[in-house]
């Protein structure tokens, strides 16, 4: 669970620090970043391109959502310094993330609607399989400086 959380804290605050393609110590700008995952994405789910053109602006919106609301999440965090907090600030700082997490699901509940209105059950569960693997290859590059999301297909190894 934990594993889970910090994957999806990553992916959703961090993605302006992504390696480059080359695996060099470039960065990939916020664009280049959604033009892969939105390749990887539309490969994986096989999406028209009318499913595409209707569906990336709701699910951009939606992870623009996510990011303001984890940015301020991350910008309370910060406030701490050191151990020299009262239990009572902790315990508001504890509430206070627990209630962003709420957010951020009641968000994607409120989205998971919206997409149904643009494309199937089906697409919609392989969108949200290959995000999940995009992530994951992206955290792999970053910690190994491995090959980037969206290596040719022929290449399957360690992707589960």
């Amino acid at each position: 669970m934990k594993k889970l959380i910090l994957l999806f804290l990553l992916a959703c605050g961090s993605y302006t620090l992504m390696p480059a393609a080359d695996g060099s110590n470039q960065h990939l700008s916020p664009e280049e970043f959604r033009l892969k995952q939105k390749a990887v994405i539309i490969e994986t789910a096989q999406l028209t391109p009318q499913e595409a053109n209707a569906f990336f602006p709701v699910y951009f919106e939606l992870q623009d959502r996510k990011q303001e609301i984890n940015d301020k999440m991350w910008k309370e965090m910060r406030r701490v310094r050191g151990n020299n907090m009262s239990e009572a600030e902790y315990a508001k700082m504890v509430e206070t993330i627990n209630s962003t997490r709420v957010d951020l699901a009641q968000l994607e509940n409120d989205y998971l609607a919206k997409f149904r209105r643009i494309l199937s059950n089906k697409k919609i569960f392989m969108v949200q399989r290959a995000e999940l693997r995009f992530n994951r290859e992206i955290l792999k590059g970053m910690h190994r400086g491995g090959p980037p999301p969206g290596r040719p297909k022929g290449n399957t190894s360690n992707v589960r």
